[in-house]
């Protein structure tokens, strides 16, 4: 059997980034928001009580994107059809694939005391992320090589130039934020991080080309490949569980900054980090050509094997590092009576990826509905929709990042139809929910116990920015 895992992991599936982060929950004062932007505060004096949780009820996220061969890409997901006749060859057409999520399977957040309005949090999530920009001729050649030969063509540069990053971890945070002034306030998380798995290509030449009567192929592939895995039954289940054989650690740091007038600013540099994967991981750094001799005399599963093994014989097994995929938010708000506005910025450290989102919120008592248009760096427009239910001691939430899209593809997939739907293939759901248990924080004018007031503790980041100050 061809080893289509292989050749879709090796030449097309690999990915690099999300671009949708739930824009809808930021400076919501969810749980969500808390973690993710470490500075933001949670609790209501007064109103809410000490501690948060989700109760291992799982606060998630999932995005995926496809554009480019918008039809096939439908006829493949509605129809579970691989119909690859109408797909342009020898075009350098690219296509981007985009995929991730965001799970907090658990999380403990602690109301620490009133002055400075400090706020401990603990959590434990798994992160997938990724992007592909993958050739069409790619996607012929996972079906098969007599795709390329039917075409007319019989040579193909740069046919399989494909390029991306994928990797999933899980993150173990201790978080903490507090005001520093009535206007001011700091956040930082610190993780510790598991590796799940972790895959990079970057073909930067390539060709197919078929010669001679018999049209025998020659295919030639130069560039780097890096995995925690080198073939595809080297996965268990059992990986899926944190062993931190692949370590590592990230740091989130954050601000928020409200002014007089009520204008609210946020900025955060979110997962800046590295992941040490282990021995058994793979590197490859190929430049080779190869002859496929009467290749009609062999399978496609054959044909496909010895394209991948380009790349499987010359790797190595060794350790390596990998940095996470760090990004720098900038969010700026204001609100009036129930209609607050928020712009956001978001923008990828060291991979490609970038964002303009702009969340309009329309809250009603408990209730809020926000309407979210939102532009990426590849081009494509979302329009986000989230519906939210909050008191000061419990949340819940559900929404998509691309709701008329997500809508388009499930009614696709349900009825089976690849006429259902036009433009790129995108579909986007999260929701989650919290909880707050224990005794009401109080304001000391309604108590004598709250914690934080009749002691002599001091601000974290007094001390810290004091120590800096003197340094000078």
């Amino acid at each position: 059997m061809l080893r289509r895992n292989a050749i879709l992991l090796l030449l097309c599936l690999s990915f690099n980034r999300l671009e949708a982060q739930q824009f809808g929950l930021f400076n919501t004062q969810t749980m969500f928001d808390g973690f993710e932007n470490p500075a933001q505060k949670t609790f209501m004096l007064d109103y809410s009580r000490k501690f948060s949780s989700n109760f291992f009820l799982p606060n998630f996220g999932i995005t995926i994107s496809n554009k480019g061969n918008n039809d096939f890409v439908r006829t493949l997901v509605n129809e579970r059809k691989y119909e690859v006749g109408n797909i342009p060859l020898g075009s350098n057409h690219y296509n981007t694939l985009s995929v991730n999520s965001n799970v907090y399977l658990a999380t403990l957040r602690i109301f620490h005391s009133y002055k400075y309005q400090k706020e401990i949090g603990l959590s434990w999530q798994v992160k997938s992320e990724g992007r592909a920009d993958y050739t069409n001729e790619t996607v012929a050649l996972i079906h098969s090589f007599k795709i390329l030969e039917e075409s007319g063509l019989t040579n193909f540069y740069d046919a399989l130039n494909n390029k991306g990053l994928a990797q999933s971890y899980h993150q173990f945070s201790l978080s903490y934020r507090e005001n520093y002034d009535k206007k001011l306030a700091f956040g930082a998380k610190l993780s510790l991080l598991s590796g799940i798995t972790y895959n990079r290509l970057n073909i930067t030449e390539s060709n197919f080309t078929q010669q001679g009567l018999e049209k025998d192929i020659v295919i030639k592939l130069q560039g780097y490949y890096k995995a925690s895995f080198l073939y595809s039954d080297e996965l268990r289940k059992r990986d899926l569980i944190p062993s931190f054989k692949n370590p590592g650690i990230s740091v989130t740091l954050g601000t928020t900054y409200t002014a007089k007038n009520g204008l609210f600013v946020m900025a955060n540099l979110k997962d800046l980090g590295v992941i040490r994967w282990g021995k058994g991981s793979a590197i490859a750094n190929f430049d080779r050509t190869i002859l496929i001799a009467n290749p009609d005399t062999l399978t496609s599963d054959e044909v496909g094997n010895k394209i991948t093994d380009i790349v499987l014989q010359s790797a190595s097994r060794k350790a390596f590092y990998a940095l996470t995929n760090a990004k720098i938010d900038f969010l700026i708000s204001k609100s009036f009576n129930y209609y607050t506005p928020s712009l956001i910025l978001s923008k990828n450290v060291f991979y490609k990826g970038g964002e303009v989102a702009f969340v309009n919120k329309f809250s009603y008592k408990e209730f809020s509905l926000s309407a979210i248009p939102n532009y990426n760096i590849d081009g494509l427009m979302l329009f986000g929709l989230q519906g939210m239910y909050k008191t000061p001691n419990f949340e819940v939430y559900l929404g998509s990042d691309n709701i008329f899209k997500s809508v388009s593809q499930f009614n696709g997939v349900s009825a089976r139809d690849a006429t259902i739907g036009t433009g790129y293939n995108s579909a986007s759901f999260y929701m989650g929910v919290g909880f707050k248990f224990g005794r009401i924080v109080e304001h000391p004018q309604n108590s004598s116990t709250m914690p934080g007031i009749n002691d002599n503790e001091s601000s974290f980041f007094r001390r810290l920015f004091s120590v800096f100050s003197r340094k000078k």
